[in-house]
C-alpha cells in the first residue's frame, strides 16, 4: 500500500511538473500548512507568527466544452499549438492540485462564460432545454468537479433570464455577479459575492470573500434578453461599494473572479460609460483585493503583478487560457499579524497547468457520455435541404454560392437586429473570407456538420457603419491577396493568388481575403490584377449605379477582422451599431434550422471577377 502511495504521488507530481505553463511553478512552493489531509502541520515562523498558502484553482471560457472533441469536425479537437480542451481534462488537473496541496487548502472558481458556445451548451438550450430532469451537462460536469463558487460571464444572458436561472439553481456553487442589478431598485439580482470559510489546523480559521463581476457590455450584446429587467453598472464602480462590505463582513482575503480582460479596451468604443476589459483598472482602483482570476479576453495570462494606486500593495492576476486549455494555480501566502490573517502580496504568485498533459477525468466522462452521445447524433443529422451543391473549393479566385450564402445569413442577422434604430434603413453589406476550401454544402439532404464547415471559426459578427469611400478602401485592401499578373490565363490558382507583401512575407493568408456583397441589392466590382495595389477596384456599383462616395452603409464584419486582424482599414474607429456577439457559425446552423431550404437562387449572384485590362481571367484548379 505505501509503495503504492509513493507511486501515485509520483505520478501526480510528474503530471503537474509537466504541465506547468509559465509562472512560478505549482510545485516550487513551500507550504506552511497540512502536507496532506492527514492533518499533520509543516509549522514555519514569521515575525513569531505562522504562515500559510491558500491555493486558488481557476478555469474560465469554458464555453460548453467537455470533452476534448470538436463537434464540427467529428474528431478530436486539435490546433497548430496542439491544445486540448475540456472541462474532463482540466478537472484531472484540479484533483491533482488538490491531492499535492490538501483539498481543505484549495478554493476551486470559474470566471464566467459556461453555458453557450459548443453544440451540446446549444443543444441543452434550445433543442432539449434545461428543467425538471434535465440537467444541463456544464453543471453537472461543474457539480462533480467540486467548484466553490462562478462568477457569470457575458454569454450566460445568450439564451435568456428564465435559462440561466436554471442553470444556476442546478449548480450546487453559486453564481456570482456584484453587477448585475435589477432595472429599478439598482440591486444585484444574483449573488454579489460568497464567503468561504477555509480551516487552518491549530489556528483561526481564514474568512476568503469571492466577488464576481461581468463585463458591463451585457447590456449592449444581450439588450433583447436583459433591457427592463437588468442593467450592468461598472466593475470598477460596483466593486468599490462590494469590496468594503466584504471586509466589514470579516473577509481576511478578497478574490475577485472577473468576467472581464485584463488589458482595458472596449469593442463597443464609447457607447457604454464603461470599458468592456477592465480588470487591471480593478486592481488599480479598488483597494483591499488580494487576487484576481481574469476571464472574457481569450488570453493566456500566467502571473502579473498589479499594484494598488492606493496602497502600493501588488495584486495577483492570472487568466487561463478558454475551453479549459488552462487552469490557473494562484498560491497566496497569509500571515498572521497581530492575530489576523493577512495577504503577503510580495511572497504570493500564479501559474497555469496545460491540459494537453492529462488524461480526461473518468466521472466526468462517464457522467457527461450520454449527453455527448445525444449532441453527436444532433450535429450529424439532416436539419435542412439544399437546391443546388455549393462548393467554397474556388472562392479563393471566382464568385461562388458558398461565400453569398454566409454573406446573405450575415446581413440578415444585422438587418434583423437593426429594426427599429436609426440604421433600420441603412443599406447592408456583408463580408466573408474562403476559410476553408474543403467546405462543401451537398445537393439534398444537410447536417449541422456540413453547414458549420462553412465557418470554420469562432468569429462573432458585428454591424459598422462605412462610407463609400471606405468601401472601395477595404476592398483595395482586400485585393492585395492577389499577385500582379497580366494576361487571362488560364493561371493555376497558386499563380494568382497569396500574393507576398510587406506585412505577410510568406504569402496572405485565405482567411486575409475578404469577399463583399449586398444584402439590399447588388455590389459588384472588378478587381484588376494587371494593376499594383491600391488601384485594382474598378466598376464598383451599388444597385447597379457607381457607388456613391459619401453614402453611409452598414457593414456585416467578424469581429476578428473589426478589432483590426488583417489591418484592413477604417474597421477599429468605424461606429459599431450591432454587437451582440453570437457566433457567426451558430447563425448559419439557426438559419438552416429555421428556414429548411437552402436555395441558392435567392441569394447568388454574380459580384465580383478577376480581370485584367478589363478583361476577365480564367483561373484552374
Amino acid at each position: 500500500m505505501t509503495h503504492q502511495l509513493i507511486q501515485t504521488e509520483t505520478t501526480r507530481r510528474q503530471l503537474l511538473a509537466m504541465a506547468t505553463v509559465g509562472g512560478a511553478g505549482v510545485l516550487g512552493v513551500v507550504s506552511a500548512r497540512p502536507a496532506s489531509a492527514s492533518g499533520r502541520e509543516d509549522e514555519h515562523e514569521h515575525d513569531g507568527s505562522k504562515d500559510y498558502t491558500l491555493t486558488v484553482l481557476g478555469t474560465t471560457d469554458l464555453h460548453g466544452n467537455v470533452y476534448n472533441w470538436n463537434y464540427y469536425t467529428n474528431a478530436e479537437y486539435d490546433d497548430r499549438a496542439h491544445n486540448d480542451i475540456g472541462i474532463a481534462k482540466a478537472a484531472t488537473l484540479i484533483k491533482a492540485m488538490r491531492a499535492e496541496r490538501g483539498a481543505e487548502n484549495c478554493l476551486t472558481l470559474d470566471a464566467g462564460d459556461t453555458i453557450q458556445g459548443t453544440p451540446l451548451a446549444y443543444y441543452y438550450a434550445r433543442i432539449e432545454p434545461i428543467g425538471g430532469r434535465v440537467i444541463h451537462p456544464m453543471a453537472a460536469a461543474m457539480n462533480a468537479v467540486g467548484y466553490d463558487a462562478a462568477a457569470l460571464g457575458n454569454h450566460e444572458f445568450n439564451y435568456g433570464l428564465d435559462t440561466l436561472r436554471t442553470f444556476e439553481r442546478q449548480c450546487n456553487h453559486p453564481l456570482l455577479s456584484a453587477n448585475t442589478v435589477d432595472w429599478r431598485t439598482g440591486v444585484p439580482i444574483f449573488r454579489p459575492y460568497v464567503i468561504k470559510t477555509v480551516k487552518v489546523h491549530g489556528q483561526k480559521p481564514i474568512r476568503v470573500g469571492i466577488l464576481g463581476l461581468v463585463t458591463p457590455g451585457v447590456a449592449i450584446w444581450d439588450r433583447a434578453n436583459v433591457e427592463g429587467k437588468a442593467r450592468f453598472p461598472g466593475i470598477v464602480e460596483q466593486a468599490k461599494v462590494f469590496v468594503p462590505r466584504l471586509k466589514r463582513a470579516g473577509a481576511d482575503v478578497i478574490i475577485v473572479s472577473c468576467h472581464s480582460g485584463a488589458d482595458t479596451s472596449s469593442s463597443y468604443g464609447d457607447a457604454l460609460p464603461y470599458p468592456e476589459n477592465a480588470s487591471t483598472l480593478l486592481a488599480q482602483q479598488v483597494p483591499g483585493i488580494d487576487a484576481i482570476l481574469v476571464g472574457h479576453a481569450h488570453k493566456e495570462i500566467p502571473q502579473r503583478q498589479v499594484a494598488n494606486l492606493t496602497t502600493g500593495k501588488q495584486v495577483l492576476i492570472s487568466e487561463p487560457l478558454y475551453w479549459g486549455m488552462r487552469v490557473t494555480v494562484m498560491d497566496l501566502r497569509l500571515t498572521k499579524v497581530k492575530g489576523s490573517w493577512v495577504v503577503n502580496d510580495k511572497a504570493s504568485s500564479a501559474a497555469l497547468l496545460n491540459s494537453n498533459t492529462a488524461p480526461e477525468d473518468p466521472e466526468i466522462a462517464a457522467l457527461i457520455r450520454p449527453a455527448h452521445q445525444k449532441v453527436l447524433t444532433y450535429v450529424n443529422g439532416v436539419v435542412g435541404t439544399s437546391t443546388q451543391a455549393m462548393s467554397a473549393a474556388t472562392s479563393r479566385y471566382e464568385d461562388t454560392a458558398a461565400m453569398d450564402f454566409i454573406n446573405y445569413v450575415q446581413g440578415g442577422a444585422v438587418r434583423k437586429a437593426l429594426a427599429g434604430t436609426a440604421n433600420a434603413a441603412t443599406p447592408i453589406l456583408s463580408i466573408a473570407a474562403p476559410f476553408n476550401a474543403a467546405a462543401a454544402i451537398p445537393a439534398g439532404d444537410v447536417t449541422v456538420r456540413d453547414v458549420a464547415g462553412l465557418y470554420i471559426f469562432d468569429n462573432t459578427l458585428i454591424g459598422i457603419t462605412f462610407s463609400g469611400a471606405q468601401v472601395k478602401a477595404y476592398l483595395e485592401k482586400s485585393a492585395e491577396y492577389f499577385k500582379q499578373i497580366t494576361g487571362t490565363g488560364p493561371f493555376a490558382p497558386a499563380v494568382v493568388t497569396n500574393a507576398v507583401t510587406p506585412t505577410a512575407p510568406n504569402g496572405t493568408p485565405d482567411y486575409n481575403y475578404d469577399i463583399m456583397g449586398g444584402l439590399d441589392a447588388p455590389l459588384t466590382y472588378d478587381i484588376d490584377i494587371a494593376e499594383a495595389p491600391g488601384s485594382r477596384i474598378r466598376n464598383l456599383r451599388y444597385a447597379a449605379s457607381p457607388i456613391d462616395q459619401n453614402a453611409t452603409f452598414v457593414i456585416a464584419i467578424n469581429n476578428y477582422r473589426q478589432s483590426g486582424g488583417g489591418g484592413f482599414p477604417g474597421v477599429t474607429t468605424a461606429p459599431v451599431v450591432y454587437n451582440a456577439q453570437v457566433e457567426i457559425r451558430q447563425l448559419i446552423i439557426d438559419w438552416v434550422s429555421a428556414n429548411k431550404t437552402i436555395d441558392a437562387s435567392v441569394f447568388s449572384r454574380p459580384d465580383w471577377r478577376l480581370v485584367s485590362k478589363g478583361a476577365p481571367i480564367t483561373v484552374t484548379g
